[in-house]
């Protein structure tokens, strides 16, 4: 099972406002150029992400995961607290991030996207990450919710790709060595 986190984060290196909007990422362009994320996706079948990335999706105005699973990361909310969402669009699971891989491989997933600041976080801690796709949206926001918090040790990783778009979007993609680091 391969986990993966495509992620946009500003040039100065955050992926939200400090109260979680995404104000200046939705305004950042008026490309239609989906940069890359439909590639991406067609290969997912499971989405886990954060509880605070689940609250800003449920606000958008159609479910973007249709005919992909997605999984809640949440200790602190039940599927009561989501009335307006179908329950068969995801599932909430408390647990640390072993608990969650583990719910994931009795599933059959095979190609997770890790998405939300802090699980992503949680996710590179345990050595739980094997590709890193980070776009840099040229746009500075001063302060916010940074993609990389501290981690205990170094996290090596291998340069893959790196593509540019006209809109000034600069996407690198990294495979994460995995083992002693």
């Amino acid at each position: 099972m391969t986990k993966n986190v495509f992620i946009a984060t500003s040039l100065d290196g955050f992926i939200a406002r400090p109260d979680g909007s995404l104000d200046w990422l939705l305004g950042a362009t008026d490309s239609t150029d989906d940069h890359g994320y439909n590639d991406f996706i067609s290969g997912i079948d499971t989405i886990v992400m954060g509880r605070g990335t689940f609250d800003a999706v449920v606000g958008f105005e159609s479910w973007p995961f249709d005919g992909l699973r997605v999984i809640v990361a949440s200790s602190s909310r039940t599927q009561q607290d989501y009335p307006h969402i179908s329950p068969d669009k995801y599932e909430i699971v408390g647990g640390d991030v072993s608990t969650i891989i583990r719910r994931c491989e009795e599933s059959g997933a095979k190609n997770i996207y890790v998405d939300g600041g802090a699980l992503i976080q949680s996710f590179l801690r345990e050595g739980m990450v094997d590709t890193l796709t980070i776009t840099r949206i040229p746009v500075l926001i001063g302060e916010g919710i940074p993609l990389f918090g501290s981690l205990p040790k170094d996290v090596r990783c291998t340069h893959q790709r790196t593509r540019s778009y006209d809109s000034g979007f600069v996407q690198s993609t990294y495979q994460v060595i995995l083992g002693d680091q």
